[in-house]
């Protein structure tokens, strides 16, 4: 026996919902051809076109070399372009193709129809306390590092 049982551990729940958000995500970028992690970095660079791959890893949340992989396997399919940074000749800008555009466009549109759909299974002031209260174990745990 643990010294706390498994139902009661804060983790546990928050991994569960992780998961099932990534696989309904999953399943509604299917169409696409894209990943949840693709999407999310055409997602960002469609926010912050030029962005070096290390900057982008942390804004998705994912390792480097994870992000390297990603960011080639977008390129192999025509969906981004990296460039020499004009004065930082080690760094590779990356930006979206007119393709990738197209794409990141339509998994967006799925994107936001499972967010709407998770949104609307809470009332307002529950989506304002559950980002409250994620906000707030965010914080402890980045203490915790």
């Amino acid at each position: 026996m643990t010294s706390m049982p498994p139902e009661e551990r804060i983790g546990a729940h928050i991994k569960r919902a992780e998961q099932a958000l990534l696989a309904a995500k999953s399943a509604a970028f299917k169409p696409t051809e894209v990943t949840v992690p693709q999407y999310t970095a055409l997602l960002w660079l469609a926010e912050k076109p030029g962005i070096s791959a290390a900057a982008l890893s942390r804004l998705c949340g994912v390792t480097p070399p994870t992000m390297n992989t990603v960011l080639k396997n977008l390129q192999e399919r025509g969906l981004i372009e990296r460039t020499p940074h004009e004065w930082h000749r080690n760094v590779l800008e990356t930006r979206l193709t007119p393709q990738g555009r197209t794409v990141m466009e339509r998994a967006d549109v799925e994107a936001v129809r499972v967010e709407t759909a998770l949104a609307a299974a809470l009332s307002a002031q529950e989506r304002e306390q559950l980002i409250a209260l994620l906000g707030r174990c965010a914080e402890v745990l980045d203490t915790l590092r």
